[in-house]
């Protein structure tokens, strides 16, 4: 995976116009934004752009517009923080087309540390299709606005979206510069470089409720990393193809032999697998999620037939907590158990507190395990915590993303 590319510090934009996609896809409650975080994470590389004499053109997606253009998912909202955040006005293009005549209009009309911001990009209904389908010359218009074209949308770089990997080729064809942001580029620097080049003793760790979810995650890891630690639902499985009872636990019946072979594979390979050692039960899964439960520890070879594992135990979360305490790289992806209930959150808290007191580099793979580090207090004391989902799961699976791959190599 080609993992050094140009980036906003190897371009000179004074003068020019160029195309920034961002990932504004933030969560709006009655037309407010409720929580900001990606805003402020875009900031850095709009102001250096700006700071460079660049006309900054930003782009986004915002939501999954099912039902066509509708103000509920316009980046109106966003214009105003955007401002605000700035200290300038952001001009708002307004234009459920995206790239028409009125977003033509406010270009022409930029000078060198003005801002645009063209409207959700899912609008125009052909964002997300294959190139044949007119995707292609959705791409080539957002190309037509400006002369360079800077990718920091993470979150959306595993989609070969028209907006994030295919608007590459027209900036090319007319000679323009296809860089990353800072985001993308600490991004590339943490999680690619964690999977392909990492500081060893590397240990990944692994939650969240399906092994489905993860199958090419924990095959790549495997290979990867030292040790493997596997917590969460996902561990049911594991612990049944180990000929355990696991009771009502969640289990994918479909990938126990999936999980022999990865135990087998780690044997093979000299790598230490870590599963649970015991597990905290309770009659049934939480409802509310967060509503208060018993529960009680068992080893996990001795989970009753009528009860459901919800987190891992405490000796497994000290198991765990020792495994990092000697890494140098640790990159987490998933939660240990049901963490919204703070009854189970407890191995989920018992891990970020072992990656918050140690000195290795910790990576946090979005998702889930984003949102319990942030909910948990521990976002500061980690090293990166991915800005995306699924496109870090991608990374942790070794796949090369569109949208890293469409930026030009240095």
């Amino acid at each position: 995976m080609g993992l050094n590319k140009k980036s906003v510090d190897d371009i000179n934009v004074k003068g020019k116009r160029v195309l920034v996609r961002c990932d504004f896809n933030v969560p709006l409650k009655n037309g407010e934004i409720t929580d900001e975080t990606r805003i402020v994470a875009a900031l850095p590389t709009i102001k250096k752009l700006l700071n460079d004499g660049g006309k900054v053109i930003l782009c986004s997606h915002l939501g999954k517009v099912k039902n066509g253009p509708n103000e509920g998912e316009s980046l109106a909202p966003v214009a105003k923080r955007l401002s605000e955040k700035l200290g300038k006005e952001v001009n708002f293009v307004a234009d459920y087309n995206v790239t028409g005549e009125a977003a033509t209009k406010a270009v022409e009309a930029m000078k060198e540390g003005d801002v645009v911001l063209l409207q959700n990009t899912r609008f125009r209904g052909k964002e997300e299709t294959k190139p044949s389908e007119a995707g292609e010359a959705f791409a080539k218009e957002l190309a037509d606005l400006a002369d360079d074209y800077v990718c920091d949308a993470f979150g959306s770089a595993h989609r070969a979206h028209a907006s994030v990997a295919v608007v590459t080729k027209y900036i090319t064809e007319k000679g323009g510069n296809n860089a990353v942001g800072y985001l993308m580029q600490k991004e590339i620097d943490f999680l690619g470089n964690a999977v392909e080049n990492p500081v060893r003793p590397f240990v990944a760790i692994l939650g969240g409720a399906k092994v489905a979810d993860k199958l090419n995650v924990i095959d790549n890891l495997l290979e990867k990393a030292d040790t493997l630690i596997i917590g969460g639902g996902m561990a049911f499985t594991f612990l049944k193809a180990k000929g355990y009872e696991v009771g009502n636990s969640l289990v994918d019946n479909e990938k126990i032999d999936y999980c022999k072979e990865m135990m087998a594979k780690a044997e093979k390979l000299g790598k230490k697998l870590l599963l649970p050692i015991d597990t905290t039960i309770a009659d049934h899964f939480p409802d509310p999620i967060d509503g208060p439960i018993d529960v009680q520890i068992v080893d996990a070879t001795a989970i009753p037939a009528d009860k459901e594992g919800l987190d891992i135990g405490t000796k497994t979360a000290e198991l765990y907590a020792d495994a990092v305490k000697s890494a140098k790289t640790v990159v987490w992806n998933g939660p240990m158990g049901v963490f919204e209930n703070p009854t189970l959150a407890a191995g989920t808290i018992a891990v970020a507190k072992a990656l918050a007191e140690t000195d290795a580099t910790t990576i946090i793979g979005g998702g889930d395990s984003a949102a319990a580090v942030n909910q948990l207090g521990f976002a500061d004391k980690m090293s990166h915590i991915s800005t995306g989902g699924g496109a870090s799961l991608e990374f942790l699976e070794g796949k090369a993303l569109p949208g890293v791959v469409a930026a030009d190599d240095k």
